[in-house]
C-alpha cells in the first residue's frame, strides 16, 4: 500500500524550491517572478504535482498540457486570446485545458496546487 504524499514548502519533507522567470518577450508586466515546489512525478513524467506561486505581473501564455489548478491565495486574470476573462481568487478551483492561449496576470501574488498532465510524446 502506497503513503500518501502531504504538500509543503517548509521544513524536512518540502522539496527544492525552483525559482523562474517568464521569458523577456512573454512578459507584459510587472516583475513577475516565481516559485514552484514540486512534490511528485509519475505516469512516465507527464504528471506533476505540486505548490506554485507568483508574484505580481502579466505573462502571455500557451498551454500545451491540462492543469489543474486549486487557490490557496491570492487573485489572478486569466484572459484567453479571443478576449475573454476569467478572475479567480482564494478557494477558487479551476481547469485550463490543453490549447489555452492568452495571458495570465497575476493582481495579488498567488500560491496554489496544480496537478498538469503533459501530452503524449
Amino acid at each position: 500500500m502506497a503513503d500518501i504524499l502531504v504538500m509543503k514548502t517548509k521544513g524536512k519533507s518540502a522539496p527544492a524550491v525552483d525559482k523562474g522567470k517568464p521569458e523577456p518577450e512573454k512578459l507584459l508586466k510587472g516583475k513577475y517572478a516565481t516559485k514552484t515546489w514540486n512534490h511528485f512525478t509519475g505516469e512516465d513524467d507527464r504528471l506533476y504535482c505540486g505548490i506554485w506561486e507568483s508574484t505580481p505581473g502579466k505573462v502571455n501564455v500557451d498551454y500545451k498540457e491540462w492543469e489543474f489548478c486549486h487557490f490557496i491565495e491570492g487573485k489572478a486574470i486569466l484572459t484567453n486570446d479571443k478576449g475573454k476573462s476569467w478572475t479567480l481568487k482564494k478557494g477558487d478551483g479551476f481547469i485550463i485545458p490543453a490549447g489555452f492561449k492568452g495571458t495570465w496576470e497575476t493582481v495579488k501574488k498567488v500560491r496554489k496546487h496544480y496537478v498538469i498532465l503533459m501530452p503524449k510524446a
